[in-house]
């Protein structure tokens, strides 16, 4: 897979933005993604150094919706997600530093 496959885009709560200033940064990646793929990844897109990669697969939730036609079930898709931690003698990832 190429890089820009396995990064899809960057998760941003308000957890995730607690991290920005430690350089610890989520993103939502392809399930088929190892850890070492992640990290390679990354650091060929932002230019960075990764020390290490934390990966989770979160499942979708149900969604009611009242209609007129009346009351539909659904549900969120599941995605995995990544928590990459840089090195100290890194630079952050610039994308995330704009919004801090």
């Amino acid at each position: 897979m190429e890089a820009y496959e396995i990064i899809k885009k960057p998760l941003l709560t308000e957890k995730s933005y607690a991290g920005i200033q430690a350089k610890v940064y989520s993103f939502v990646v392809d399930k088929r993604a190892t850890k070492t793929e992640i990290k390679k990844a990354v650091e060929s897109i932002f230019g960075v150094e990764v020390e290490k990669v934390n990966t989770m697969v979160v499942k979708g939730h149900k969604k009611v919706q009242n209609t007129k036609a009346g009351r539909t079930v659904g549900k969120t898709s599941d995605y995995k997600k990544a928590i990459v931690t840089l090195t100290e003698k890194s630079k952050p990832i610039a994308f995330f530093e704009s919004l801090s």
